[in-house]
């Protein structure tokens, strides 16, 4: 896990994916993915947008029923990486477990920690982000 912040201005140019998504509304996340598939058409990467798909999906996920709130998703298409962040609003920070057998949960953040370049959890005032980082020059 790693904590880098990228300048704003940087991002502020690169293609960006926003959305709000209502609390437990487990419908947002293929819609989610299907918004991010659009941005990553442009960034020409089609192994690492199926990555991204995953591990966006996982977070958002998590943040939908793990929490009592809503959250905010942001995809960065940057000329050196692609960053998704998926913020909450609550203070909790995430744990890593293993996967259970009875009942098919906790690999979301093994395969972000497996398959992200790079990946964190930022503080913030109210609740936290939960971010990857994938390479652009990566394979």
């Amino acid at each position: 896990m790693e904590v880098r912040a990228d300048s704003a201005s940087e991002q502020a140019r690169s293609p960006q994916l926003r959305r709000t998504l209502e609390r437990a509304d487990l419908g947002a996340v293929p819609e989610t993915r299907r918004a991010l598939r659009e941005l990553l058409r442009q960034w020409g990467r089609p192994g690492r947008s199926e990555i991204a798909e995953l591990l966006t999906s996982e977070l958002v996920t998590n943040a939908l029923v793990h929490t009592d709130h809503e959250a905010v998703v942001t995809a960065t298409v940057g000329p050196r990486a692609l960053r998704v962040e998926v913020r909450d609003f609550v203070a909790r920070l995430p744990r890593m477990r293993g996967p259970s057998a009875d009942d098919g949960h906790g690999r979301g953040l093994v395969l972000v920690q497996s398959l992200a370049d790079a990946w964190g959890v930022q503080a913030h005032g109210v609740g936290k982000a939960v971010w990857f980082e994938l390479d652009a020059g990566a394979a």
